[in-house]
């Protein structure tokens, strides 16, 4: 293994090269990471840019690893994030991006960072993100959540025969893989995992993901 920086849409971060949690391509409703074979570093990072909400532009990132399949993710997409977005983003202070982060121990989580991309080949992607977090409890069963990710896609009004045809292929599992690999690459072991970045210098991965250690980190400026 080997540090490294890596820029991430203008932020800097340390991390160390470690290899994707699993490994397989291909198939209907890719369900797991696939191979992405001998890419380098900069590539992967390229592969893995986070979805942006808010401003692209605005001076200070605040980046999530998440998981749909995530107890704690659903609480911060519900109750967190609306506070952020209110304080920072709408104000033009902030920019959030959003990183998938599946885990294989949560078996649907990979599926449905798919199902969420696919909503956003329609330019729905945090509509989507958020009825994914909303209706957690109604698709984290043992049985396929596929009927209920279409479903969402009808309740959305989205085109159901092509957000379909992408949910069952393995479109986007390249991104959505090079994503967890960035995380691992960034020391990310559980989620939500926070960072801050206020435009230089390295990000600041935060030790909770309440609002007040976001308010706290955005407050101090950069340095702190």
């Amino acid at each position: 293994m080997k540090n490294f920086y890596i820029i991430i849409g203008g932020v800097a971060v340390i991390g160390v090269v470690v290899v994707a949690f699993a490994l397989r391509g291909g198939g209907s409703a890719a369900s797991v990471p696939v191979d992405l074979g001998d890419i380098g570093n900069q590539e992967l990072v390229d592969l893995a840019q986070g979805m942006v909400y808010g401003d692209s532009d605005a001076p200070v990132t605040i980046m999530e690893f998440g998981n749909y399949q995530c107890g704690g993710c659903a609480q911060f997409a519900s109750m967190v994030k609306p506070q952020v977005d209110l304080a920072y983003i709408e104000t033009g202070q902030a920019k959030f991006v959003f990183h998938d982060f599946p885990m294989p121990s949560l078996p649907h989580s990979f599926l449905a960072a798919r199902a969420v991309r696919c909503a956003g080949d329609q330019g729905r992607y945090f509509d989507y993100h958020d009825s994914v977090f909303r209706t957690q409890r109604q698709w984290s069963r043992p049985d396929s959540p596929v009927g209920h990710f279409n479903d969402l896609a009808e309740e959305l009004g989205l085109d159901t025969g092509a957000f379909g045809d992408c949910l069952n292929s393995d479109r986007h599992a390249d991104v959505v893989t090079a994503n967890a690999t960035l995380g691992q690459m960034l020391g990310v072991n559980s989620t939500p995992s926070i960072f801050v970045h206020h435009g230089s210098g390295r990000a600041m991965q935060l030790g909770g993901f309440q609002f007040i250690d976001i308010q706290q980190a955005v407050e101090a400026g950069p340095g702190n």
